[in-house]
């Protein structure tokens, strides 16, 4: 899916629950600190991570492009 950033970056927990991917701000964390969150390839422990556009977040399979 892509996720169209209005801003210069948004944290990582909080794209995980705008796309829907967690129900919750807490469930976004445990699934990061789990290491169960990938972003460019690399497993991210950062809750507060700025991804930014050109990124790709990855969680089991679903892949976010940030555009």
């Amino acid at each position: 899916m892509e996720f169209k950033l209005d801003n210069e970056y948004i944290e990582l927990i909080k794209l995980l629950k705008a796309c829907g991917i967690a129900e919750t701000g807490g469930m976004a964390k445990q699934m990061v600190e789990e290491g169960l969150v990938k972003c460019n390839g690399i497993v991210e422990d950062r809750k507060r991570l700025k991804v930014k556009k050109g990124d790709l977040v990855e969680f089991e399979g679903d892949q976010i492009h940030i555009v």
